[in-house]
């Protein structure tokens, strides 16, 4: 049976065919649908979950391993810097059942805070990495990764990105092949890494790139196609899907399956039969510095960026010197649309009021990153998962105290159970005075409403014990804690400023679901009374989707808005008035 699939969707269809047990993983686009598709799959089969982090979900994947089950965890390439240590790690110590880990990079950046090229990874590591092109390749490729991590006692990486995580096509369905548990035997000098053991397995794994260096000369998934031109493209991944649309028989292809280690026989061979080669790769010159090294002259970087992706008109006149058609302007201006919090997002009342009282803002990784956008215009810093915390605390002991009463950090619930509770902890431990904002949404908002440790729910929606964050914030020596709803503006303001003046670490978690969950259930929508409105524009200060301005008069658009009635409470003369349906 053949079916349209996500690249993503493919990938856990791979992986459930080659028998996986065992799946940990953290969400993060381009890659949470892999993981959300395998939670789909008989429970009883597959074992799967949402870890608080990726470091944790690696080493949760790993002990199944160790335990001979077949595991893979799966992350975007950040995420991988997250997981990285457990990672280095089992390179050294191998596999007992197969071992994947799956990450996606996402060139162009739709949904991150860095390019980052993984496969940097793979050679720091010592890991063999494949990387598909397409859909029917993320199932294959990921079969064969299992197959050959068992077979080379080595963990694998497969290398996606966005657009093949993202893209559909083709996928032939196979029936699954269970696979029993491989046995367990105790096997300190394999599986205990101290200093003695990892200094003779560090052997190991150099005879083991050894053995793939071998294999990767007879792989099917490394191919060459003659097409008997003079110009050669060696390529992988979307990069090749690209190339193929712009150049299409023109050239000659080494398309590269696995990208780490690289053959050295096969990019020879290849060589010899073009006069001129160009290396189509996206992000860093990764296969074009390798096949230098050789003493093969190819054309890269020197015509192609190393900035976000290509396109198939950018080979197109690079290689071919075709210039692709021109466009056809627009002559109207095209208005622009910027990301904005969603109507009714619960962040939009506390960036409003840590915008008015002028607050310093260490921001984090989540929806309300766009807290740096105007009019809210709060966030100052953007790091990395969990980073908000601890920097505040760096920003406070760099500047003083006078200068942290007007600092805060914001985290949300799932990213302060992914990397925040050590920043927490640090706080206290090392005497700051810091206020902690966590913004408890009820879900992990940004990749797409998965279930954390706080919400209550596994990741198949199964009842499971709730983190309380006030007795956690407690336990760690967080003596004040208060809960307060960030849409009584009122209330919120008067509290934050209460926690900033304190002269002792507090936090503030604020509390209201996002507008898009299921079970949130706004009515009727809101309306301005013109007879009352000064025009004073104190509610574009929200800048919420659905208010608008419009031949200076403040308008409200029944479509986008959900009746939260945030506005009703900012409004000082009460002329945005609340109408049920």
């Amino acid at each position: 049976m053949k079916k349209l699939m996500l690249g993503n969707a493919a990938v856990a269809q791979g992986a459930y065919e080659a028998g996986v047990k065992v799946v940990a993983s953290y969400p993060g686009t381009p890659s949470t649908e892999i993981t959300e598709n395998i939670a789909k799959y008989d429970a009883d089969k597959v074992y799967c979950e949402w870890a608080p982090n990726e470091k944790v979900a690696a080493e949760v994947a790993i002990g199944a391993s160790v335990g001979g089950a077949r595991a893979m965890s799966c992350m975007k390439h950040v995420g991988l810097n997250v997981m990285a240590d457990p990672v280095f790690t089992v390179s050294y110590m191998g596999v007992n059942g197969g071992l994947v880990f799956c990450v996606a990079d996402d060139p162009g950046m739709h949904s991150s805070q860095n390019e980052q090229d993984s496969r940097h990874y793979a050679k720091a590591s010592k890991i063999f990495m494949l990387e598909p092109a397409d859909s029917s390749e993320c199932k294959e490729y990921t079969k064969v990764a299992f197959e050959l991590s068992e077979k080379f006692d080595s963990p694998a990486f497969i290398r996606l990105s966005t657009r093949v995580s993202h893209s559909q096509s083709m996928v032939e369905i196979s029936e699954r092949e269970d696979k029993d548990l491989k046995p367990y035997e105790k096997n300190v000098p394999k599986n205990v890494m101290m200093p003695a053991n990892a200094i003779k397995r560090h052997v190991v794994v150099e005879e083991r790139l050894k053995a793939i260096s071998e294999y990767v000369k007879t792989t099917h998934i490394n191919k060459i196609e003659d097409n008997g031109a003079e110009i050669g493209v060696i390529t992988a991944g979307i990069s090749y899907m690209y190339s193929k649309e712009a150049l299409g028989d023109k050239v000659n292809y080494l398309k590269l399956g696995m990208v780490y280690p690289l053959c050295d026989d096969t990019i020879r061979e290849f060589a010899k039969k073009c006069k001129k080669i160009y290396v189509v790769e996206e992000l860093d010159p990764f296969i074009e510095e390798y096949v230098k090294s050789l003493g093969i002259e190819v054309v890269g970087k020197e015509v192609f960026t190393l900035l976000g992706e290509y396109t198939p008109q950018m080979i197109k006149e690079k290689v071919l010197g075709e210039k692709a058609a021109d466009f056809e302007e627009i002559a109207e201006a095209i208005p622009m649309r910027p990301p904005v919090l969603c109507p009714g997002c619960p962040h939009r009342g506390t960036f409003y009021v840590l915008k008015k009282l002028g607050l310093t803002v260490s921001g984090d990784i989540g929806c309300y990153t766009l807290g740096a956008v105007a009019p809210l215009a709060s966030v100052d810093t953007t790091i990395c998962m969990g980073a908000s915390v601890s920097a505040g605390l760096g920003m406070a002991k760099a500047r003083g105290e006078e200068f942290n009463k007007k600092l805060v950090s914001v985290i949300g619930d799932s990213t302060f159970m992914h990397s925040g509770i050590t920043g927490l902890v640090d706080i206290v431990y090392n005497k700051g005075n810091n206020t902690v904002i966590i913004l408890d949404n009820s879900i992990t908002g940004m990749t797409g409403h998965q279930d954390n440790p706080t919400t209550g729910k596994t990741i198949r929606g199964e009842a499971t014990r709730q983190v309380d964050l006030i007795a956690l914030c407690k336990a760690v020596g967080i003596d004040h804690v208060t809960v307060c709803d960030p849409f009584d503006v009122k209330a919120f303001e008067k509290v934050v400023k209460e926690e900033t003046e304190r002269e002792a670490p507090s936090v503030i978690i604020a509390q209201r679901p996002c507008a898009l969950l299921k079970s949130v259930k706004y009515s009727g929508v809101c309306e301005i009374n013109q007879d009352k409105c000064k025009n004073c524009k104190m509610c574009m200060k929200l800048g919420c989707p659905a208010i608008s301005v419009s031949d200076n008069v403040v308008k409200i658009d029944k479509t986008q808005c959900n009746g939260c009635g945030l506005c009703t409470n900012v409004c000082p003369f009460g002329a945005i008035e609340k109408k049920e349906d």
